[in-house]
């Protein structure tokens, strides 16, 4: 196959790819939309578990007062009706003291009651308010989750399609050369083939060695840039054409096995360009 008609097929599946990695991204983002709503939804069940078993204890509580209060009461009441029949001073002193006993804690009984009554209904209007929260909450989770149901259906169908497009046009193509440059594709934002103009890359701005550009110009095979790992092709500068060079952007060499990160793919790579340069 010529080199020209290969730039040509690349140059389309640049499109195919950069279309079809954008909506595989957007599929697999959308998990990760829903996490902190699902986070949320568990947090509120939880509160409001917590808050039932605090009201199924308070409600407990209330009880227990209640049951003590009404023994204050009926030990002060049956106090005060020992009073009519009382002969001696002892006596009296001792009912005395036994009324006021039974009513200090039916006081302490009463204001212990009153005050878990408050807290029963305040857990219970917290609980109306969790419960409507939660259901809310779940509502629009329910509601957006069917929408964007929806709409991945129509991303995978376009995936699909875009994957049908990409094998019609790949069929004769290098396997080798296709897995590079997906990769580049994938790590370069949508840019995997740039032109050569005036002796620089246009994907990273960087000026390339005379004879290694004049051997883009010659186009006779696939030529990766040594710096941004693009594949590069041949195209004349006007004449009043400015390049402008981006060499904060520019860091050390780079190779397409440096996009895994591998020390030493990257050390291989490094020796054929620079055996690719002395030639």
């Amino acid at each position: 196959m010529l080199v020209e008609a290969t730039f040509e097929k690349l140059r389309d599946l640049q499109d195919i790819l950069s279309e079809k990695i954008e909506l595989e991204q957007e599929i697999d983002r959308v998990p990760k939309m829903f996490t902190a709503q699902n986070e949320l939804i568990v947090r509120l069940k939880k509160s409001f578990i917590e808050k039932n078993q605090d009201y199924e204890a308070a409600k407990v509580a209330e009880a227990e007062f209640r049951e003590m209060l009404a023994q204050a009461e009926a030990a002060r009441e049956e106090a005060e009706r020992k009073m009519d029949n009382i002969s001696t001073q002892r006596e009296y002193e001792a009912l005395d003291h036994e009324i006021r006993e039974a009513s200090e804690r039916e006081a302490q009984y009463r204001k212990d009651l009153q005050q878990e009554e408050r807290r029963i209904a305040g857990l219970d209007e917290q609980m109306k308010q969790s419960e409507a929260f939660i259901e809310q909450q779940e509502a629009e989770l329910n509601e957006r989750r069917a929408q964007t149901e929806a709409e991945m259906m129509e991303k995978k169908r376009r995936v699909e399609s875009l994957q049908k497009r990409e094998e019609a046009l790949t069929g004769d193509m290098d396997k080798e050369l296709l897995f590079k440059f997906d990769r580049i594709i994938r790590n370069k934002k949508g840019r995997g083939i740039v032109s050569v103009r005036g002796g620089v890359c246009t994907g990273c701005h960087m000026i390339l060695p005379a004879q290694f550009a004049n051997d883009v110009r010659e186009g006779k095979e696939i030529v990766f840039c040594p710096y941004c790992s693009r594949i590069l092709y041949h195209e004349e500068a006007s004449e009043d054409e400015v390049i402008i060079f981006d060499t904060e952007s520019v860091g050390s060499l780079a190779d397409l096995d440096d996009l895994d990160e591998e020390k030493d793919d990257d050390d291989e790579d490094e020796e054929e360009a620079t055996a690719h340069f002395e030639d």
